[in-house]
């Protein structure tokens, strides 16, 4: 995991959690929303609001991303600057922007691996069923497995995902070992309620074969703390890419390929559209390339403060936000003070978001009274 200030707390507060608020934690941990305990408190399993009654309660009221949204792009330059801080490269700029590519393939193998489980699943129902009928003595329970998940229409369009094809080839290290996990989220799956009236009805109609999916992503795996567990020992970015990869997985599943670049979809190639591309590269870039000027504006504001005992992490968010006010003229001065005090609050120790706060705001009122932020008012058309 990424190392930061609060990092230990912060797992130990997770692992803990009971079944059925781990999700609910990772896609409201930036608001520092408390979870209550119990199962009489659960939130409903599907949202009822109009529009869209399908997804899962931890997606309920939000707008949807189409994409990765420029906070994730902000945390993988944050932590793409962090490990650049502790090598000793003959080119940090070169090095640093494969560094973030490697970040966005991760988000985009996650992505994969997570659809890669829902259709093993599928196929789970198929082998436990053929392994009962092929018992020495099978009884007649035995010969009367339902197999309905198996032909789950949805899955059989995610199989058939020719780009997602190449991707699962192109990636398989997560996936070595998962047999016995697989098992284990189908033996839980078996025991739902929810799961038992699916199978009980004959016919087939899209919306329950999605509603089915969703329960699966959000009953059998994301709640399942083996598979939790498994996610965050193979994937670093889990945590912070949770939230934005569970939307793009709920979207894909209201219509599958349409992330193979069909129409008005987008490509697994492309999962990080070219603006946000370009935005993470040209933040990543200013930062490393204008550091020093950075830091001429920082150091003097330090005051009592010895700039070699102030966490990397605050150092870095510093910098970033300092880049992003002076030369990204389209992003409002708020808006790019208000994230990086959240960052510093989130990733780096407990004083850090007032820290971080009273820096950039000392130097943003400064260079707003000298005229030195040339922003563009940006208006909707």
């Amino acid at each position: 995991m990424f190392p930061t200030g609060d990092s230990a707390g912060r797992e130990g507060t997770i692992n803990n959690m009971p079944a059925g608020f781990r999700l609910q934690f990772l896609q409201s941990r930036l608001k520092k929303r408390s979870v209550s305990t119990g199962s009489a408190n659960r939130t409903p399993k599907f949202c009822q609001a109009s529009g869209n009654p399908l997804l899962p309660p931890y997606l309920c009221g939000r707008k949807f991303l189409s994409m990765i949204s420029r906070r994730n792009i902000r945390v993988k330059v944050m932590q793409t600057l962090y490990a650049q801080s502790s090598l000793d490269s003959a080119n940090p700029l070169s090095n640093s922007v494969a560094h973030l590519q490697k970040h966005y393939e991760q988000t985009r193998q996650l992505l994969v691996f997570l659809l890669w489980t829902l259709t093993e699943i599928g196929r789970q129902v198929e082998k436990h069923a053929l392994q009962k009928a092929s018992k020495h003595l099978p009884t007649e329970a035995d010969l009367q497995i339902n197999t309905k998940l198996a032909g789950n229409e949805i899955l059989w369009e995610i199989q058939q995902d020719t780009t997602l094809a190449d991707h699962l080839k192109k990636n398989q290290g997560a996936r070595h070992g998962m047999e016995n996990l697989i098992k284990e989220i189908h033996a839980h799956l078996l025991e739902s309620i929810t799961y038992q009236q699916y199978i009980a009805q004959p016919s087939r109609t899209r919306s329950e074969e999605k509603k089915m999916l969703l329960q699966i992503l959000n009953d059998q795996m994301i709640e399942f703390e083996p598979y939790v567990e498994w996610l965050e020992y193979h994937f670093t970015n889990w945590e912070d890419d949770a939230e934005a990869i569970l939307q793009l997985l709920t979207q894909y599943l209201q219509k599958p390929g349409k992330l193979s670049g069909q129409k008005e979809g987008v490509s697994f190639q492309q999962l990080i559209p070219a603006d946000k591309w370009n935005f993470g590269k040209e933040l990543l870039t200013t930062v490393i390339e204008k550091n020093e000027h950075l830091l001429s504006l920082i150091v003097p504001k330090l005051k009592n403060w010895d700039p070699e005992r102030i966490a990397s992490l605050d150092m870095i968010l510093m910098k970033m936000g300092l880049a992003e006010l002076l030369y990204f003229e389209t992003i409002p001065p708020k808006v790019t003070l208000n994230e990086y005090i959240d960052l510093a609050k989130e990733y780096s120790t407990a004083q850090s978001g007032q820290f971080v706060n009273g820096i950039l705001d000392n130097i943003h009122k400064e260079l707003a009274e000298a005229g030195q932020l040339k922003k563009i008012e940006f208006r909707k058309s």
